[in-house]
Protein backbone atom coordinates (compact mmCIF):
# COMPACT_ATOMS: atom_id res chain seq x y z
CA UNK A 1 0.00 0.00 0.00
CA UNK A 2 2.63 2.51 0.82
CA UNK A 3 4.97 2.06 -1.93
CA UNK A 4 2.83 2.49 -4.65
CA UNK A 5 1.64 5.65 -2.97
CA UNK A 6 5.00 6.91 -2.49
CA UNK A 7 5.76 5.93 -6.39
CA UNK A 8 3.00 8.34 -7.28
CA UNK A 9 4.67 10.97 -5.53
CA UNK A 10 2.13 11.52 -2.20
CA UNK A 11 3.58 13.95 0.42
CA UNK A 12 5.06 12.10 3.32
CA UNK A 13 4.26 12.92 6.90
CA UNK A 14 6.56 12.76 10.01
CA UNK A 15 4.87 11.72 13.09
CA UNK A 16 5.99 10.57 16.20
CA UNK A 17 5.04 7.34 17.83
CA UNK A 18 4.93 6.45 21.55
CA UNK A 19 5.45 2.21 22.19
CA UNK A 20 5.30 0.68 25.05
CA UNK A 21 4.58 -2.51 26.92
CA UNK A 22 4.46 -4.34 30.29
CA UNK A 23 2.98 -8.24 30.10
CA UNK A 24 4.69 -10.95 28.07
CA UNK A 25 7.85 -10.64 25.57
CA UNK A 26 7.75 -6.49 26.41
CA UNK A 27 10.71 -5.58 24.07
CA UNK A 28 9.61 -8.44 21.56
CA UNK A 29 6.50 -6.52 21.18
CA UNK A 30 8.28 -3.22 20.50
CA UNK A 31 9.99 -5.04 17.91
CA UNK A 32 7.49 -6.64 16.35
CA UNK A 33 5.33 -3.40 16.26
CA UNK A 34 8.11 -1.92 14.11
CA UNK A 35 8.11 -4.11 12.40
CA UNK A 36 4.77 -4.03 10.95
CA UNK A 37 4.83 -0.41 11.02
CA UNK A 38 6.66 -0.85 7.90
CA UNK A 39 3.50 -2.23 6.03
CA UNK A 40 2.22 1.92 6.49
CA UNK A 41 5.36 3.98 7.29
CA UNK A 42 8.88 4.26 6.35
CA UNK A 43 12.12 5.80 7.52
CA UNK A 44 12.25 4.64 10.88
CA UNK A 45 13.80 5.69 13.22
CA UNK A 46 13.99 4.08 16.93
CA UNK A 47 14.74 6.06 19.91
CA UNK A 48 16.87 3.59 22.57
CA UNK A 49 14.29 1.68 24.85
CA UNK A 50 13.95 2.22 27.99
CA UNK A 51 12.29 0.39 30.88
CA UNK A 52 10.35 2.53 33.25
CA UNK A 53 7.94 2.31 36.32
CA UNK A 54 4.25 2.03 35.72
CA UNK A 55 2.20 5.14 36.25
CA UNK A 56 -1.27 4.97 37.84
CA UNK A 57 -2.09 1.97 38.38
CA UNK A 58 1.42 0.68 40.09
CA UNK A 59 0.84 -2.54 40.56
CA UNK A 60 1.47 -4.26 37.37
CA UNK A 61 5.00 -4.93 36.04
CA UNK A 62 7.33 -2.22 34.47
CA UNK A 63 6.97 -1.05 31.13
CA UNK A 64 9.55 -0.67 28.42
CA UNK A 65 9.20 2.36 26.22
CA UNK A 66 10.39 3.98 23.15
CA UNK A 67 9.89 6.32 20.58
CA UNK A 68 9.74 5.51 16.40
CA UNK A 69 10.23 8.98 14.29
CA UNK A 70 7.85 7.33 10.87
CA UNK A 71 7.10 8.94 7.37
CA UNK A 72 3.84 8.16 5.60
CA UNK A 73 1.40 9.16 3.11
CA UNK A 74 -1.39 8.10 5.64
CA UNK A 75 -3.56 10.91 7.40
CA UNK A 76 -3.39 10.97 11.25
CA UNK A 77 -7.09 8.98 11.27
CA UNK A 78 -5.57 6.63 8.98
CA UNK A 79 -2.14 5.76 11.22
CA UNK A 80 -4.30 5.39 14.23
CA UNK A 81 -6.14 2.84 12.39
CA UNK A 82 -3.32 0.69 11.57
CA UNK A 83 -1.64 1.63 14.94
CA UNK A 84 -4.71 -0.14 16.34
CA UNK A 85 -4.57 -3.10 14.06
CA UNK A 86 -0.65 -3.40 14.64
CA UNK A 87 -1.57 -3.68 18.86
CA UNK A 88 -4.62 -6.14 17.86
CA UNK A 89 -2.36 -8.55 15.99
CA UNK A 90 0.38 -8.16 18.80
CA UNK A 91 -2.62 -9.49 21.24
CA UNK A 92 -3.65 -6.48 22.99
CA UNK A 93 -7.21 -6.68 24.48
CA UNK A 94 -8.22 -3.33 26.16
CA UNK A 95 -9.32 -3.69 29.93
CA UNK A 96 -9.34 -0.42 31.86
CA UNK A 97 -7.48 2.69 31.92
CA UNK A 98 -3.56 2.41 32.58
CA UNK A 99 -3.95 -1.29 32.65
CA UNK A 100 -1.09 -3.67 32.09
CA UNK A 101 -0.96 -4.30 28.63
CA UNK A 102 1.04 -6.25 25.64
CA UNK A 103 0.96 -3.37 23.45
CA UNK A 104 0.46 0.08 23.45
CA UNK A 105 1.16 2.57 20.04
CA UNK A 106 0.34 6.24 20.38
CA UNK A 107 0.64 9.42 17.95
CA UNK A 108 2.28 11.64 19.92
CA UNK A 109 2.90 14.26 17.11
CA UNK A 110 2.00 14.25 13.59
CA UNK A 111 3.89 17.16 11.82
CA UNK A 112 2.55 20.60 13.09
CA UNK A 113 -0.99 19.13 13.01
CA UNK A 114 -2.83 20.08 16.00
CA UNK A 115 -6.55 17.86 16.28
CA UNK A 116 -8.69 17.28 18.96
CA UNK A 117 -11.57 14.95 17.26
CA UNK A 118 -11.12 11.84 18.68
CA UNK A 119 -9.87 9.01 18.27
CA UNK A 120 -6.84 11.39 17.52
CA UNK A 121 -6.31 14.12 19.61
CA UNK A 122 -2.71 16.03 18.65
CA UNK A 123 -0.65 16.96 20.08
CA UNK A 124 -0.93 13.76 22.54
CA UNK A 125 -2.30 15.27 25.75
CA UNK A 126 0.10 13.78 28.50
CA UNK A 127 3.37 14.38 26.56
CA UNK A 128 4.40 16.87 27.92
CA UNK A 129 4.20 15.59 31.54
CA UNK A 130 5.79 12.01 31.14
CA UNK A 131 9.38 10.90 31.45
CA UNK A 132 8.62 8.02 29.68
CA UNK A 133 7.93 9.93 26.66
CA UNK A 134 10.25 12.71 26.35
CA UNK A 135 13.45 10.92 27.34
CA UNK A 136 13.47 8.82 24.30
CA UNK A 137 11.92 11.41 21.74
CA UNK A 138 14.68 13.77 23.14
CA UNK A 139 17.24 11.26 22.12
CA UNK A 140 15.94 11.36 18.52
CA UNK A 141 14.46 15.00 18.32
CA UNK A 142 15.63 16.78 20.92
CA UNK A 143 15.24 19.91 18.99
CA UNK A 144 11.53 19.05 17.48
CA UNK A 145 9.30 21.80 18.62
CA UNK A 146 5.78 21.08 20.54
CA UNK A 147 3.27 22.57 17.82
CA UNK A 148 1.24 24.50 21.04
CA UNK A 149 3.29 25.27 23.56
CA UNK A 150 6.53 25.97 20.75
CA UNK A 151 9.30 24.19 23.51
CA UNK A 152 11.43 21.93 22.03
CA UNK A 153 11.35 18.16 23.54
CA UNK A 154 14.81 19.03 25.33
CA UNK A 155 12.97 22.39 27.07
CA UNK A 156 10.23 20.18 28.04
CA UNK A 157 12.09 17.45 29.02
CA UNK A 158 14.23 19.73 31.12
CA UNK A 159 11.34 21.38 32.58
CA UNK A 160 9.71 18.00 34.15
CA UNK A 161 10.06 18.23 38.08
CA UNK A 162 12.20 16.33 39.95
CA UNK A 163 11.77 12.85 38.82
CA UNK A 164 11.80 9.90 41.60
CA UNK A 165 10.81 7.66 38.31
CA UNK A 166 13.84 5.53 37.63
CA UNK A 167 14.30 4.97 33.99
CA UNK A 168 16.86 2.35 32.67
CA UNK A 169 17.64 1.95 28.84
CA UNK A 170 17.50 -1.71 27.59
CA UNK A 171 18.81 -3.39 25.04
CA UNK A 172 16.47 -3.48 21.85
CA UNK A 173 18.03 -6.80 20.66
Amino acid sequence: MLSCAVGRNLMLSKAYIGLGSNLGDSAGSLRAAVDMMREFAVDIRQSPMYRTAPQGFSNQPPFYNAVCRVATVLTPYELMEGLLRVESEVGRRRTFRNAPRLLDLDILLFGPRVLNTPPVILPHPRMTERLFVLKPLADIAPQLRHPVNGLTVAEMLRSLPAQSDVIERVEWR
